[in-house]
């Protein structure tokens, strides 16, 4: 059985129960919040393995409990739950430091997919070598090789590489890759960002029109997915 424990801040008592059921039901110890001045309280109190935060929520919103848990320096992952579909609040979320969001409605095993993958890189030490498909990513030595050859990168497909693996999972959004990749003193469109990925696919991935790997979000960003056949060295 996991040991992780989940906190769930949401304001829907009927969706905070199932949400509730089916967390427990998969292993997981379970604290719920219904409100945000609860959820911030909580959120700050204890330490949590993973929480899953509504947007719109009473007393405190979503996005403030975001920005004081990363102002406290708590790396924890948090999936956002939100009922917007407009772009600019989801963006709103992530450079706020959220990790990733789920839109309603949504489905419970989608949610359970994303809370999973990252409750299991959280299992393990960071480890040197990223491996996914017939490719391995050595973060120390900064080497690519993809069928034991190795691939020639830019240093910044190197850098976008490394961010992008390293934070698998999380939803990139185009400002933080700028901020952490290229940095602000440098200028550089978004259109220079999309064509950097678009060249790491050609070396990555099996079929770059169909990318397996790196993941589009629509008017958001990035998310570099590695599957769970595709292990490195601490996690076997």
């Amino acid at each position: 059985m996991n040991a992780e424990t989940v906190l769930i801040i949401e304001d829907d008592s009927a969706l905070l129960r199932g949400l509730t059921d089916n967390f427990r039901f998969e292993g997981y110890t379970v604290r719920a919040a219904n409100d945000g001045e609860k959820g911030l309280t909580a959120a700050l109190d204890s330490g949590f393995d993973l929480i899953i935060l509504d947007i719109m929520l009473p007393k405190i919103n979503g996005y403030e409990i975001c920005r004081r848990i990363r102002a406290e320096g708590l790396d924890t992952p948090i999936i956002m739950l939100t009922a917007k579909g407009q772009e600019s609040d989801i963006l709103l979320g992530l450079n706020l430091g959220a990790d990733d969001y789920v839109t309603k409605p949504f489905s419970i095993r989608e949610l359970l997919a994303r809370a999973n993958a990252f409750l299991r890189r959280r299992r393990t030490a960071t480890p040197d070598v990223y491996r996914f498909g017939d490719c391995a990513l050595d973060m120390s030595a900064d080497r690519l090789t993809r069928g034991g050859a190795e691939v020639p990168l830019t240093p910044k497909e190197s850098g976008l590489l490394k961010f992008m693996v390293s934070h698998a999972g999380r939803a990139l959004t185009r400002d933080e890759i700028l901020r952490r990749v290229w940095g602000y003193d440098v200028f550089v469109t978004s259109r220079s960002i999309d064509r950097c990925v678009n060249t790491i696919r050609k070396k990555i991935e099996p079929d770059s029109a169909r990318p397996t790997f790196i993941k589009t979000i629509r008017e958001i960003g990035y998310r570099f997915e590695i599957p769970e056949d595709s292990q490195s060295p601490a996690e076997r």
